[in-house]
């Protein structure tokens, strides 16, 4: 049974800030995640956007946490060698009558600290974004906005982590927590400190009769890949905090899924908007957005709809319906013909604000949960108030003489110059060796992101872009499965598409046919 200082449950862009910003110190850490490769959960439906701070409830934890992240982010993009774009963003007012919400939005914003502010008017709006509507009377600027790979935002915040000492497990579900305290012994009224807690169907003791205690908690963690063992353990599990927070008894929040569908657009028309634009927000969204990506795709929506089913990732002709009314009325060229992928994602709401505590009744828990938007930009700020949360409860953390900071920047062939790229083919004539075209990536690339823990064909197109354009794979496919074969020592019929039970080969066992 393996022992550590902490254990971090899930891999998505909190857990793995986490991750990194824990490997600063003398400490054992490892990071728990279900799924077969990180950024396989909330994470991977993210929009990227790196949010200013504004349209964040006053005095709330999520707009503070926002501003920090935002300029964190900066710091940490350039030390992982990560490409974050400040491109800025518009909110938009379509009438006289909306320009005083506008004012109102500035002025909550820079109570946070947001730098830049400015409403501008139709003439600027008409001088730096041609494509919008021309009903548009005036817009918050907030220049401070931007876009980053939230995938890769992820890889690399682990990669680093993992260089500097921390174990990052894959594939490895949490079913079960049970907890002692320590120094302790019985509470007052008698009830044993250690109680097993299974999946969050097992009931649990009322707040009011748990036992407080000052300090770590003793945990041991039971998975599908054996038992772990810590003195502190943190709660990001996304969608699944509140069944993780049960395990241990706490049972006062619950987490509910809130399903954006968003379509992204052909790289042809990556000049549609400069700026990220906005509409004004409502009580419980930022609105169906016009989004610039790191990738150059344009993307539009996401819509907002409560759902129960955590799995529930379907997308609808009703909502392309609503996100294509929407949008029109702020970008009118946008066509609906130019859309090559649909998704859904789902965001893990649990209230107004986010949840980042440590749990008093379950002395050495850390829930951080309810990490919705703007979580992606909030998260190098959330790892330090996690990290803080963790010694002012007992975590001895002492830095480390040498921490790898820095991480080797990567090559993409579709965000350098062709001048590059020839030079690149000369060292190596494996970037010459295009897989797939649509996005042009290169052999190079695919067998670098194998190399750096890629097990599956969306693994792959995280990390590359491969597959990710009009044709959807159509033209690479069979050629990544053969790579990603010969990469991990699989055949091809073991090849998933995101872990077990999304194989790409299928064989008929009654008639041995083999067929994709």
């Amino acid at each position: 049974m393996d022992t550590y200082d902490v254990l971090i449950i899930g891999g998505g862009v909190t857990g793995s800030a986490l991750a990194r910003e824990l490997s600063r110190y003398k400490l054992r850490v490892a990071l728990l995640e279900k799924e077969e490769e990180l950024a396989f959960g909330v994470s991977k439906s993210n929009s990227g956007i790196i949010h200013p701070g504004t349209q964040n409830p006053p005095d709330s934890l999520k707009g503070k946490l926002c501003v920090e992240g935002n300029a964190l982010t900066r710091k940490i993009a350039r030390e992982l060698g990560i490409d974050f774009q400040e491109v800025g963003e518009l909110i938009v007012a379509l009438s006289e009558a909306d320009v005083p919400a506008l004012a109102r939005i500035k002025k909550d914003a820079e109570k946070f600290g947001v730098p830049g502010l400015k409403i501008v008017r139709r003439n600027w709006l008409r001088e730096n974004e041609p494509n919008l509507t021309t009903e548009a009377v005036a817009a918050l600027y907030a220049p401070t906005a931007g876009i980053i790979s939230p995938y890769r935002w992820v890889y690399d915040f682990c990669e680093n982590a993992a260089a500097n000492g921390v174990e990052i497990r894959t594939g490895t579900r949490v079913v079960g927590i049970e907890h002692r305290a320590e120094g302790i012994g019985h509470g007052a009224e008698g009830i044993e400190q250690s109680a097993w807690r299974p999946r969050p169907e097992a009931s649990a003791l009322p707040r009011t009769l748990r036992p407080r205690s000052l300090g770590a908690g003793r945990f041991e963690v039971n998975t599908t890949k054996g038992v772990f063992r810590a003195r502190f353990v943190v709660n990001a599990a996304g969608l699944f905090a509140d069944e993780v927070a049960h395990m241990v008894g706490i049972d006062d929040f619950t987490i509910r899924p809130r399903k954006g569908e968003e379509f992204i657009l052909d790289k042809k028309r990556h000049n549609l908007t400069k700026h990220l634009i906005f509409p004004l927000p409502s009580k419980t969204s930022k609105g169906i957005l016009v989004i610039r990506t790191s990738d150059g795709n344009p993307m539009i929506g996401p819509t907002a709809e409560e759902v129960r089913d955590k799995s529930d990732l379907s997308t609808s002709d009703e909502s392309l319906a609503k996100v294509l009314g929407a949008v029109k009325k702020l970008v009118p060229s946008i066509d609906g013909n130019d859309i090559i992928a649909y998704f859904a994602g789902l965001r893990p709401a649990a209230g107004d604000d986010f949840i980042i505590r440590h749990e008093d009744p379950v002395p050495g828990m850390v829930t951080v949960a309810g990490i919705q938007s703007p979580g992606l930009t909030a998260a190098p700020a959330i790892a330090k108030m996690a990290a803080k949360i963790l010694k002012d409860n007992g975590l001895v953390m002492r830095k480390k003489l040498f921490f790898h900071g820095h991480h080797r920047e990567e090559t993409h062939l579709f965000a350098i110059p062709l001048k590059k790229t020839k030079e690149l083919i000369k060292k190596d004539p494996s970037y010459g060796d295009v897989v797939c075209r649509c996005e042009m990536v290169s052999a190079r690339e695919i067998k670098e992101a194998i190399e750096r823990g890629a097990r599956t064909m969306d693994g792959i197109k995280f990390r590359t872009r491969a597959q990710a354009g009009r044709c959807h794979g159509s033209f690479c496919t069979t050629r990544i499965m053969k790579m990603l074969a010969e990469g991990t020592g699989i055949p091809a019929t073991a090849v998933t598409k995101r872990g077990k039970g999304s194989e790409i080969v299928k064989r008929d066992r009654a008639e041995g046919d083999v067929g994709l």
